[in-house]
């Protein structure tokens, strides 16, 4: 039955179907960790903003969108500075036509979400390159396993996504530290995924901490502190809490395979019960590997929703297809669970359509 949704298996085709086949028809809760970090605003390396500065109205503005159906801490919806919409118009309209429950959960932003919300007690990070990015990790871990547990008891599953600008450059910093080979692999909002830059970014952060290439191997929440994100901590919390009891989707890119990193290095066994959900421009794109990534540590099943918006009719939209943004606000996973929730009722052409329908309607179009 599974086979028939509109969804892509990268990695672990057995397990990816044995997953899909144990969701279907089932009722998940979906939860957005959202966070900030100043490594967002590195001129160069993240199109989740207008500008720099704006990263810290993201988050906030994706949260009040999945819950509200409209920002309240901006106006409009979050854009890049090529005016192209966040994809949280596609996690928003996939969650509504499944009707599918959000809880948002704070694991550490600047600007407060104006909508009601879980506070984990975390920070907004600072620049990787200090070597010092983030607090309190070991504290977010244990209180977001607690929330995890509990929410885990209140749905069949659990889908948990994220917000977080300039995540891709902390996953390589946290994999980095933990001996995970990622230079190059992880992804990109931007067209010309700039590696290098993010290399640079890491190798300063690691010697600033004084640390280097695999030297935290078995440390990782001193990884996640030195040059993660505070997203990290509490999405790799709810994760081991939750998948105590039933399964987890990690709805969303390479960013993904850094808390997957931390997890394993925490609870392996948790990751016997956890998928990863993206999108088909994340497993389908040249500049990054989430499958190699995932490959070197664990056996845990990579399925992308097979959107396509070539064929929408907004250019906004279409621009999805070059491979600008591809990913974020779980949007990925969102699509896969709202297919299996409805046993494929939803299809991707039907989401297109609710995509189109409320781009037009946030976008003031016709």
């Amino acid at each position: 039955m599974a086979t028939e949704l509109d969804v892509l298996i990268a990695n672990n085709t057995l397990k990816a179907k044995a997953f899909l086949d144990e969701i279907e028809g089932k009722k998940p809760l979906f939860i957005c960790t959202i966070a900030t970090t100043e490594t967002g605003k590195i001129p160069g390396l993240s199109a989740a903003g207008a500008n720099p500065d704006f990263t810290d109205f993201t988050p906030p503005a994706d949260a009040e969108l999945l819950l509200l159906g409209k920002c309240k801490s901006i106006q409009g919806v979050p854009i890049t500075p090529d005016g192209i919409p966040t994809p949280g118009l596609i996690t928003t309209s996939a969650l509504h036509l499944a009707d599918i429950p959000v809880l948002v959960v704070n694991g550490g932003v600047k600007v407060k979400p104006q909508i009601p919300f879980v506070d984990l007690g975390g920070n907004s990070g600072r620049d990787i390159r200090t070597g010092d990015s983030v607090d309190n990790v070991e504290e977010v871990i244990e209180r977001a396993k607690v929330l995890g547990e509990q929410m885990a008891k209140a749905s069949d599953y659990l889908v948990i996504g994220e917000s977080i600008p300039g995540g891709t450059t902390t996953a390589l910093g946290v994999l980095s530290a933990l001996g995970v080979n990622a230079e190059g692999k992880v992804s990109s909002t931007l067209l010309q995924n700039p590696h290098s830059l993010k290399g640079e970014v890491v190798r300063e952060g690691l010697t600033a901490a004084g640390e280097k290439f695999g030297s935290l191997k078995n440390n990782p929440i001193k990884a996640v502190s030195c040059v993660g994100d505070p997203m990290m901590p509490a999405l790799a919390g709810l994760v081991i809490g939750g998948a105590r009891q039933v399964p987890v989707l990690m709805a969303g890119g390479t960013q993904m395979t850094a808390v997957l990193a931390v997890i394993n290095g925490l609870e392996p066994k948790a990751l016997c019960n956890v998928a990863v959900g993206t999108t088909r421009w994340v497993t389908k794109d040249k500049s990054s590997d989430i499958c190699g990534i995932v490959k070197q540590f664990c056996e845990v099943p990579v399925l992308a929703a097979d959107l396509n918006f070539s064929n929408s009719r907004f250019p906004g939209l279409q621009i999805y297809e070059t491979g600008l943004v591809k990913e974020g606000v779980g949007a990925g996973g969102a699509s896969i669970v709202a297919m299996a929730k409805l046993g494929g009722a939803v299809t991707k052409d039907l989401l297109l359509k609710e995509i189109e329908r409320n781009y037009a309607l946030l976008m003031g179009l016709k």
